[in-house]
């Protein structure tokens, strides 16, 4: 099953990553993807969707799903060095996986998230993403045949 990128959450000041369940009166409903445990979320929050991060790269920015197949083929499926791994070690798996990443802008600490982000969808969710634009036009295909 391929995963959602637009419902998958970062919720800041929470560890994790949160799927999408429902829209509340004061925010949404989010189910972590480690233990299913729900958990609703307010208005304060800030909260994002993996779909919505971008890694600023020397071009501008790259989205982050494409850097999760990057790192997916450049791994051949498997985890990816921990968060815990030094400055060192990341830069040079991110220097093989996005060569262009913008090194001023992109810091270690972002590193540290997208590689325990990539951890979590492989263990939790799947690394084969739906692409919106794909679904947007299989959508409108339907629709005109209907």
């Amino acid at each position: 099953m391929k995963t959602d990128l637009t419902k998958i959450l970062s919720v800041s000041g929470q560890s994790g990553l949160f799927r999408y369940v429902a829209q509340a009166k004061n925010g949404v409903i989010a189910e972590a993807l480690s233990d299913g445990k729900r958990s609703p979320f307010g208005m304060k929050s800030k909260i994002t969707t993996m779909e919505d991060i971008s890694i600023y790269t020397g071009d501008g920015e790259t989205k982050l799903r494409v850097v999760f197949e990057k790192m997916r083929d450049a791994l051949s499926g498997e985890a990816a060095p921990t968060s815990k791994a030094s400055a060192d070690e990341l830069k040079e798996f991110f220097g093989k996986v996005l060569p262009d990443y913008d090194r001023d802008r992109f810091y270690v600490s972002h590193m540290k998230k997208v590689v325990d982000w990539y951890n979590i969808l492989r263990q939790y969710a799947s690394l084969d993403f739906i692409d919106p634009q794909e679904e947007q036009k299989e959508e409108k295909e339907a629709d005109a045949e209907a």
